[in-house]
C-alpha cells in the first residue's frame, strides 16, 4: 500500500510518555507505511505535550485546543497558552474543537452546551486568526455545529475529525467544501449512517485518521488502536465504497499533505 498518513491521534494516551515512546509509536507506524501523523490535543497539558512531541520526531505534527467537553476550562489562561502554541510551526491545526451534546448530565465536570458554543467560537476565530485548519470533534450535535459555523463564519479550511453523521451532514459538508476524515468506525458493520455517508465523499475531501487509541478498526475492534493500524481502515473504506485501496491511501495523503500544508513544513 502507498504510504498513509494518520491525520488524527493521540500519541499521549497511546502510552508515549518521552521521545524514545514517541519514537517507538511512529516506528511501528511506518513499517507498515503510516509515515506521518497528527497528535491531538484535549486539554492544556496535552496541547503542550503534542507540540514537545513534535519537536522530538519529524514524523509528528500537532494541533491544540481544548476538547469540547472541557471548554468550561477556557480560562484566560488557557487561552493565551494556546494561541501562543498555535504560532509553533510544528503545529498544523487548531484542534479538537466542537460540540459534544452526549456527554453533557452524564460526565462529571463536563462542559454545558453554552460553554461548549462558546469555547468553540472562540477556536474558530483563532483559526481564523493563525491560517490554519479547524479541526471539528462532533459527536450528537450536527445542527448545533453548523449554527456556530454559520453564525461565526468558517474558516477557509476545516475538517471533522471522525466523521460520523449520515449522508445529509455528509452532503452538507461537501458542498461547503470541508474535509471529512475517517476513522476505524468506517469498518464497524453497526454504523449504518456513516457507512452509507463514506461513498460519497470526494476523492479530494477524503482523510484518513485512527483517532488511536480508540476506535480500532475491525478485525481488531475493542483492542487498544495504534497509528499502525491505520492501513485497516483503509482497506475496509475501500472494500466498503468498491475502490482501490492503494488510490485511497494516495488519496487521503496528498489531502493530508496540502489541508495541513505538511510539505512547507518539512514533512517526514
Amino acid at each position: 500500500m502507498p504510504p498513509l498518513i494518520d491525520a488524527h491521534t493521540h500519541l499521549d494516551a497511546c502510552g508515549a510518555a518521552d521521545a524514545a515512546d514517541v519514537r517507538a509509536i511512529l516506528d511501528r507506524a511506518e513499517a507498515v507505511g503510516v509515515q506521518a501523523v497528527v497528535t491531538i490535543a484535549d486539554d492544556l497539558d496535552a496541547a503542550q505535550w503534542a507540540v514537545q512531541a513534535a519537536e522530538w520526531d519529524a514524523r509528528v505534527y500537532a494541533a491544540v485546543a481544548l476538547h469540547p467537553t472541557r471548554a468550561n476550562a477556557l480560562d484566560d489562561t488557557a487561552r493565551a497558552t494556546i494561541e501562543t502554541l498555535a504560532r509553533h510551526p510544528r503545529v498544523v491545526a487548531v484542534g479538537e474543537t466542537g460540540m459534544d451534546l452526549f456527554w453533557p448530565g452524564k460526565l462529571d465536570g463536563c462542559a454545558d452546551p453554552g460553554q461548549q458554543r462558546e469555547g468553540f467560537a472562540w477556536h474558530i476565530d483563532l483559526a481564523k486568526r493563525s491560517g490554519k485548519p479547524l479541526m471539528i470533534h462532533n459527536r450528537d450535535a450536527d445542527a448545533e455545529v453548523l449554527d456556530v459555523l454559520r453564525a461565526e463564519g468558517a474558516p477557509e479550511t476545516v475538517i471533522f475529525h471522525c466523521f460520523s453523521s449520515g449522508p445529509e451532514m455528509a452532503r452538507t459538508c461537501i458542498d461547503e467544501g470541508w474535509f471529512l476524515s475517517l476513522s476505524g468506525t468506517v469498518s464497524f458493520r453497526n454504523a449504518a449512517a456513516l457507512r452509507a455517508a463514506a461513498g460519497l465523499i470526494p476523492r479530494d475531501q477524503l482523510l484518513v485518521e485512527t483517532d488511536a487509541p480508540y476506535l480500532t478498526p475491525h478485525p481488531y475492534r475493542g483492542a487498544p488502536n495504534e497509528p499502525y493500524c491505520l492501513p485497516y481502515t483503509v482497506r475496509a473504506l475501500a472494500e466498503l465504497i468498491g475502490r482501490d485501496a492503494g488510490e485511497l491511501a494516495v488519496d487521503s495523503s496528498a489531502n493530508a499533505r496540502r489541508v495541513y500544508g505538511l510539505d512547507d513544513g518539512g514533512a517526514a
